[in-house]
């Protein structure tokens, strides 16, 4: 199917903020080799977003994406990366879905395949309960780094590292070696999360992934599989288009976020 025959005439614009969620959803819409429009916004010297996305969407997130249908007067604004991701999907790419039942077992309560309840899982898990875990780290690491007097610099050392070991660590080391398994044991030896093919949950788990690589805990010794899945993911065409079309757009060159160094989310 041609790009303009699977676009179906719909118009989409992404509203696009460095350092965020929103590149994934570059390299989804490069996947399904879709046209877009894209609207880059900058941070503030606070990290917040400018008012200008909170126009479009009163949460002033990204992503954030505007998909208009052919003969519409006004877009469908779409907020959070995995309904995003769904909705382009269902669209655009069911491919990027595993098929969820067998044939003939349609509607079986307990008959959906393995590649359908992982791709479920993660497209959930992602923003939930991996997420949350470096947002604490993230926290956490700018309360170190806070600039405070230099009497004060040991109690919030003191602090971080409290909570770093009592609680970040070690959640962080539990779900990194959850995943590491979980990629291991994708079905039919996949190279992707859910089996042999990419899908939407690949593309949610790319922005929590490259976010341990760059706060060091996942490397190529600790945790050599989920690794080698991110820079396996960025070595994809689609990926590599996805960071050039940003860096045309808003004259910077694009630095995966995995290699950025003394940067925040």
């Amino acid at each position: 199917m041609s790009t303009e025959a699977n676009q179906q005439g719909a118009k989409i614009t992404v509203y696009w903020l460095d350092k965020s969620r929103a590149q994934r959803i570059i390299w989804l819409l490069e996947e399904l080799k879709l046209e877009y429009e894209l609207k880059v916004f900058k941070r503030g010297k606070d990290w917040l977003a400018p008012k200008e996305l909170r126009d479009i969407h009163p949460l002033g997130k990204s992503p954030t994406i505007g998909v208009q249908a052919a003969g519409a007067e006004k877009p469908l604004i779409l907020a959070e990366s995995a309904p995003i991701i769904e909705y382009l999907s269902e669209h655009f790419g069911r491919w990027l879905v595993p098929q969820r039942y067998p044939e003939g077992k349609d509607g079986v309560i307990g008959a959906e395949t393995e590649e359908w309840l992982r791709y479920r899982y993660l497209m959930h898990y992602s923003e939930g309960s991996f997420m949350t875990i470096l947002i604490i780290a993230l926290v956490v690491a700018n309360i170190r780094s806070a600039p405070v007097p230099f009497f004060i610099k040991p109690l919030t050392r003191m602090i971080s590292g409290k909570i770093d070991d009592s609680f970040v660590n070690p959640e962080l080391k539990k779900h990194l070696t959850f995943l590491e398994e979980y990629l291991a044991t994708s079905p039919n030896n996949g190279e992707f999360f859910c089996g042999a093919n990419l899908t939407g949950a690949d593309i949610m788990m790319i922005f929590a992934l490259e976010g341990a690589v760059q706060r060091a805990p996942l490397s190529d010794t600790s945790y050599p599989k989920l690794y080698q899945w991110v820079r396996r993911m960025q070595a994809r065409d689609a990926y590599k288009r996805a960071g050039d079309r940003v860096a045309e757009a808003s004259g910077e060159p694009y630095i995966p976020f995995s290699d950025l160094k003394d940067q925040s989310p």
